[in-house]
């Protein structure tokens, strides 16, 4: 039962997803009590990856450490630079196009982590670049902005180097050492972590709308366009530039998504901090938009979209099923 309930969650997750956020347009009470535990849920979506991964899928990144210097550069490049050509081509006003570059110059979010399990990317070179283009966000974040927009932040270094201890290593360690230690306990139920994190991810999305309820429901259709572009842009530039440097498909796919894909949350946080309520919209609707269109394109890719996979694909595929 429990096997079939999982197989059901991964094959529906997009239909989950959006079926979770229509009805937290109309009930919005169903997942806002999400909200003070999000980054408990977010800890418990990192277990359900650690469980799916194995040390020698980190210590096989080794050779690969070009991958993770050119994704976490492409993360920091691309996303700012097309936050402002995109806010100049819709010509947002000000503290819109400051949202814009805000939620472009934060660090690769959780749930890409997510999105590249179920495209069949290389989930330990996704996790990796989370962490350090987190742990590199308190410096480059506040500088970006300053450098675009002539407006300095100031982010509390030590405070988001153990939310991502907390969020992102601790589960992911966790996970690591459960699944190697109690390899034969936990096989009968390995399968249902991951299709378990995707329903807490579905949940959390929906929990995200929900808070902004008349921000959805305003369809600001300029910032709408702007966030669909800038989260587009993203995924084809972050793939573009990592076939620059590797053919394998599971390295490619999971560089592309970690670019695509923001930390919107700390995009809305530092908005509310340091501007007014409309920096704050572009990262709350970049939140929604870049998890049904990340699903939906590693839909595309897990099934073959975009040419064959590499052996690198197939080798995690096989894994994540094991």
């Amino acid at each position: 039962m429990l096997t079939r309930v999982a197989h059901f969650v991964e094959r529906s997750f997009l239909s989950l997803a959006l079926g979770f956020s229509a009805l937290a347009l109309v009930w919005p009470g169903l997942f806002t009590w999400l909200a003070p535990y999000i980054s408990p849920a977010l800890g418990v979506i990192m277990f359900g990856m650690g469980l799916t991964l194995r040390v020698g899928d980190f210590a096989g990144l080794l050779p690969k450490w070009r991958l993770v210097v050119l994704g976490t550069a492409l993360q920091f490049t691309i996303m700012p630079g097309v936050a402002m050509a995109v806010a100049r081509l819709f010509a947002l006003d000000p503290q819109t196009a400051v949202g814009v570059v805000l939620v472009g110059a934060c660090p690769g979010g959780t749930a890409s982590n997510v999105v590249t399990y179920l495209a069949g990317g290389n989930l330990a070179l996704s996790v990796v670049l989370t962490l350090a283009t987190t742990l590199l966000a308190p410096i480059l974040t506040p500088a970006i902005v300053a450098a675009y927009c002539g407006t300095r932040l100031q982010v509390d270094a030590l405070a988001m180097a153990g939310s991502v201890f907390w969020i992102v290593a601790f589960p992911v360690m966790d996970g690591l050492i459960l699944r190697r230690l109690l390899r034969q306990r936990l096989e009968p139920v390995l399968a249902v972590f991951p299709p378990l994190s995707m329903l807490v991810v579905a949940m959390v999305i929906a929990c995200v709308v929900g808070l902004n309820r008349e921000t959805v429901l305003a369809f600001p259709g300029m910032v709408m366009a702007a966030v669909v572009l800038h989260n587009l842009a993203g995924f084809a530039l972050g793939w573009l530039g990592a076939r620059a440097l590797t053919r394998d498909r599971a390295d490619v796919a999971a560089i592309a998504i970690e670019v695509g894909m923001q930390n919107s949350g700390l995009g809305v946080a530092l908005a509310k901090l340091y501007f007014t309520p409309a920096a704050a919209l572009p990262a709350a609707l970049f939140s929604l938009e870049q998890n049904l269109a990340g699903v939906a394109l590693a839909r595309w890719w897990r099934r073959g979209g975009g040419g064959q996979p590499s052996s690198g694909q197939v080798q995690v595929s096989r894994a994540s099923r094991t």
